[in-house]
């Protein structure tokens, strides 16, 4: 079963989707998020795994949007712990170092480490594709930062493991498949929707009544900006109760009746949390 994930080989999105499933399943890396999708929808992939939210930076907006807007639906998620290492060629001193390459939410939570030992952040399209242009160009005063199966995948040295500013960093993944392809009989305890609010006073509090009237408890509530109409907002909720269960049946039909555009994202299993250090 062929399973796609956004970066190179191992990136945290691929090491995420190898802890997920416990069969043997072919991992297929795409450079954006949207030709991770994209190929879901063509089926040439039978499941998708992305990033939705991280503990630090929030959601990971491009991944939302097509949430909202592909047909695609979230059977599970899954919580990896993100450790960050500063990775260099063999026998490369953490003083040669001028410039760490990598994705820019890495780069956001090392940027303290850089800051003060006078390392340039530059942008790459992922943590993974870092390591692997590193070991390309064979410099001796660059390094990339990324994972420790980045460093035994493209045979780089871990010169410092202690570089990212908060220890308890976790990023949350969905796991999606196409939206005419749910599995039937899949554990539901967790529901992800997204809706727009009507144009007037009190319009978003009323929304949120119905959850509180069915006893329904959010665990997550996050606005994010609606590109074909500024300063228009879509609303993504999470909820603990399944997509079957009566409560949830009963408050998505009065959600729609007070609200726009409600969209069923995923109903899955709840993941387990990493506990913290």
């Amino acid at each position: 079963m062929k399973i796609g994930f956004q970066g190179e080989a191992g990136a945290y999105s691929e090491e995420a989707t190898r802890n997920y499933f416990s069969e043997d399943v072919e991992t297929v890396g795409f450079e954006l998020s949207e030709q991770v999708i994209q190929s879901l929808l063509n089926k040439e992939i039978a499941m998708a795994v992305l990033p939705v939210e991280n503990s630090i930076v929030g959601n990971v907006s491009i991944n939302s949007d097509l949430l909202y807007h592909q047909p695609i639906f979230a059977i599970g998620e899954t919580y990896l712990p993100i450790h960050h290492h500063l990775l260099a060629l063999p026998g490369v001193k953490e003083s040669q170092i001028k410039r760490a390459y990598s994705h820019p939410i890495a780069l956001a939570q090392c940027r303290d480490f850089l800051r003060n030992n006078n390392i340039t952040p530059v942008t790459d399209y992922d943590t993974a594709g870092s390591c692997k242009l590193l070991k390309e160009r064979k410099s001796r005063d660059e390094a990339a930062i990324g994972s420790k199966i980045c460093a035994e995948t493209y045979g780089l040295e871990i010169i410092n493991d202690s570089i990212q500013k908060v220890t308890n960093n976790i990023t949350r993944f969905f796991v999606l498949v196409r939206e005419e392809e749910i599995p039937e009989g899949i554990a539901q305890s967790k529901t992800s929707i997204a809706f727009t609010a009507h144009h007037q006073p009190g319009a978003l509090l009323d929304c949120l009544q119905i959850f509180k009237k069915f006893d329904i408890n959010l665990t997550k509530l996050e606005s994010r900006p609606i590109a074909e109409n500024p300063f228009d907002y879509i609303f993504f909720v999470d909820f603990q109760k399944g997509l079957k269960d009566p409560q949830t049946i009963a408050c998505l039909k009065e959600l729609n009746r007070d609200a726009h555009h409600v969209k069923v994202l995923g109903s899955y299993p709840e993941g387990v949390k990493p506990a913290l250090s």
